[in-house]
């Protein structure tokens, strides 16, 4: 099954993880949604499906969920 990884900002504890879990849950062939949580740094955040979401799918979802998807190192 495909898995996309993204970076996120502004996560700090176990709402913050269950927040973008369940927003990204939500987003079409979406099946599994993994976080590595980083407190006041950049998380990992993986998700797992039929699909990647389009990457706007996912930004919009993040920001819903309160947070900021990181740019992706050059």
């Amino acid at each position: 099954m495909p898995t996309s990884t993204y970076r996120v900002e502004g996560m700090t504890c176990g709402h913050c993880v269950a927040a973008v879990t369940a927003e990204l849950s939500k987003l079409p062939g979406v099946e599994d949604v993994g976080v590595d949580l980083v407190p006041d740094g950049i998380s990992t955040v993986t998700v797992t499906g039929e699909g990647a979401p389009e990457l706007d799918q996912v930004r919009a979802a993040i920001d819903e969920a309160g947070y900021a998807l990181a740019d992706k190192p050059g």
